[in-house]
């Protein structure tokens, strides 16, 4: 019996780690009552992946494999029993469930235990005061057993006996290969496939892991991943919106931005480290690309 809820536990853990090598670093697992190793690692996932989340989103820099649906805002309507009576249509997208079975469900039911006891005070409050209003955090459970943590409003309807909670949240979304298909075949100007899209995706990564070095002209780009310029140019700009130089500069501009108020080293290190011959050039370009100058940014630490 106890094996079979390590292993109950060790594939919640299993599933976490491939939404976080998603790029999915919104959900968490829930905690058990259990004082061992496999504790130990869920306390370690759910750590990492908050500092994920704080570093990765506030720094602007997301999965590119990953499209992001930024402030979903989730609605439930409960009855005076709090029993689920309706809900908007992204709630079944984000938590995993089939819309029918959200249905008549008691609204407990979707919450972690930690936020079933904050959860008990608010029904209590709800019952007795018919102009409660209030925001609190609140942890829901997805279909995986995955938590998805959110600041919930909650407040009673005016004139009814009918309880609306609404949060907003940044959620995980849909891979590249879904939103274009492999059978889409107009998505470049000329013959297109989903081994172009993969292709481009290739060209993006490779742009991301050698950010330190001169940009490849588009004709040498082509050359290495064994496509034609053109191709290469059209679909960059059609699957990211903005052409490889453009992506290549902002990408350097964001890290040395990065670098600069997150670390120690001196600037003139950081715009070498960014394939910038002279601090000068790197200095007119940060200022061109943000509208201020490296030296003009706030640093967490002081240079050595």
């Amino acid at each position: 019996m106890q094996q079979e809820i390590n292993q109950q536990r060790i594939q919640k853990m299993y599933q976490m780690l491939l939404e976080m090598a998603g790029g999915n670093f919104t959900n968490r697992i829930q905690r058990s009552e259990k004082d061992d190793e496999l504790e130990a690692l869920v306390v370690l996932i759910n750590m990492v992946a908050e500092e994920m989340k704080e570093s990765v989103f506030h720094s602007g820099f997301i999965n590119p494999h990953y499209t992001y649906s930024n402030l979903v805002q989730t609605t439930f309507i409960l009855d005076e029993d709090f029993i689920i009576r309706s809900y908007n249509s992204t709630v079944p997208a984000i938590f995993g469930f089939i819309p029918d079975k959200l249905y008549a469900t008691p609204f407990p039911n979707l919450l972690s235990k930690e936020s079933l006891v904050v959860w008990n005070s608010i029904a209590a409050a709800l019952l007795h005061d018919t102009t409660y209003n209030g925001t609190t955090p609140l942890v829901y459970i997805t279909q995986e057993q995955l938590l998805v943590p959110c600041l919930c409003t909650i407040s009673r309807l005016m004139h009814s006996t009918s309880v609306l909670i609404s949060s907003v949240t940044t959620v995980f979304s849909e891979p590249i290969k879904t939103v274009v298909s492999p059978e889409s075949a107009n998505l470049f100007v000329g013959p297109g496939s989903y081994s172009d899209v993969q292709l481009i995706q290739q060209v993006y990564d490779y742009i991301l892991n050698n950010l330190n070095s001169p940009l490849p002209s588009s004709k040498e780009l082509s050359r290495i991943f064994g496509s034609n310029d053109y191709k290469l140019k059209s679909g960059f700009k059609h699957l990211f919106k903005t052409s490889i130089y453009q992506f290549y500069t902002s990408e350097r501009m964001k890290r040395a931005h990065l670098l600069i108020k997150q670390t120690r080293i001196p600037l003139k290190s950081i715009a070498h480290m960014g394939g910038f011959s002279t601090y000068p050039n790197f200095s007119k370009s940060f200022k061109k690309h943000f509208g201020y100058a490296p030296k003009d940014i706030m640093r967490i630490v002081p240079e050595v």
